[in-house]
């Protein structure tokens, strides 16, 4: 019997279900006939740990990077992590950490064994990035600048893999209008919703002026999403009111897309930003229609609908796309709604992202 090859998921910790997310499906979806995934994270804090815990693969709680201070002592530390790769035999490790660490790909090759890691947001800013990335077996870039910005002279090394979502559990909703909360919506009431934990950089006030301007008793927001910091208790000080509802963190959000006549994503072209955001696929696949801001990530999820798309920080031009999307004859939205998911089912489903994964990971491990 074939040996089955053994990767490590290698990510901080799971305090929060962003990129946990990912490495969850990743170890579910794999085939567990080839492959044996275990995880390594630093802590077992935070509610999503107990989710991945549930997957029943094993979970190491190792510091599997090291900070290069004192300098002196760097080399031991990081043979630490060495003895551990080791210890556990893995055949090839796949890391999920954010940040720009060497210690870590550097273990791996002095282990002897493939390293791989996925390039989640459009920063770089030091070299430690390119040390990385020249320390790694292969790169994984989650969107289409990344290879243009990032790894223009590392392409040989960098494969385009981008998220994926699950299309069986977000799937096309019939409408509704009433909101789990109980408040309910008119018939002719055009509903905009948006979905992110309120940062700056999410850039939902140039949402609100938007439909400020708009002075439209019909339009209904609903922001869905922890706004528990200056910049959201600010947000819903200002323009909080019945036509616009800060409606806080749900672990659930299809009930809220299940409402939508349109799915905003405003983020600003600054700051630490993402590289593929999920929520915009997520409304997509459960059809409804999508308009957002050309920074990297949304350019590739709104490629094929480029009159879905304004300028980022742009208040006018955001309005002008609402009143677009809005004024549409119900058959093109039905019709624009359609061609969004279909996008989602074939470029951008969770199926689609694990099979990349597959087969990167088989390519790189040919023997087995």
């Amino acid at each position: 019997m074939t040996r089955k090859i053994k990767i490590l998921f290698t990510i901080p910790n799971f305090d929060t279900a962003g990129s946990g997310k990912v490495v969850y499906d990743l170890v579910k979806g794999l085939d567990k006939n080839i492959f044996e995934p275990e995880i390594c994270c630093v802590h077992d804090k935070g509610d999503y740990f107990k989710v991945v815990k549930a997957l029943g693969v094993k979970i190491h709680l190792f510091p599997f990077s090291v900070p290069y201070r004192p300098f002196l002592t760097f080399p031991f530390r990081v043979l630490k992590i060495v003895r551990f790769f080791k210890q556990h035999q893995f055949d090839l490790i796949h890391s999920w950490h954010w940040s720009s660490d060497v210690s870590e790909p550097l273990a791996a090759k002095l282990a002897g064994i493939p390293f791989v890691y996925t390039k989640k947001a459009m920063g770089w800013g030091n070299r430690s990035w390119l040390w990385r990335s020249k320390l790694s077996t292969k790169i994984i870039a989650i969107n289409n600048d990344m290879l243009s910005e990032f790894f223009s002279t590392l392409l040989t090394k960098t494969n385009y893999i981008p998220l994926g979502v699950d299309t069986h559990y977000f799937k096309p909703l019939p409408k509704s209008y009433m909101l789990p909360e109980g408040i309910t919506f008119k018939a002719d009431d055009f509903v905009i919703v948006s979905i992110a934990n309120l940062v700056p950089v999410k850039g939902i006030e140039l949402l609100l002026e938007s439909v400020k301007q708009l002075d439209d008793p019909k339009i209904k927001v609903l922001l869905v999403g922890s706004y528990d910091n200056s910049y959201g208790l600010a947000l819903k000080h200002d323009y909080g009111n019945d036509s616009i509802l800060f409606l806080g963190k749900k672990l659930d959000v299809r009930p809220y897309l299940a409402l939508a006549d349109l799915f905003v994503i405003p983020t600003k072209d600054e700051g630490r930003k993402e590289g593929l955001p999920i929520a915009p696929l997520e409304a997509m696949a459960s059809g409804r229609i999508v308009i957002g801001s050309t920074i990297s990530g949304i350019k590739d999820i709104l490629k094929p609908f480029p009159e879905c798309l304004f300028e980022a920080g742009s208040i006018s031009h955001l309005t002008e796309k609402i009143q677009y999307i809005k004024s549409m004859a119900v058959e093109e939205k039905q019709q624009l709604a359609k061609q969004m998911y279909l996008t989602v089912c074939q470029q951008f489903s969770l199926e689609k992202c694990i099979e990349h994964h597959h087969n990167l990971y088989q390519q790189i491990l040919k023997p087995y």
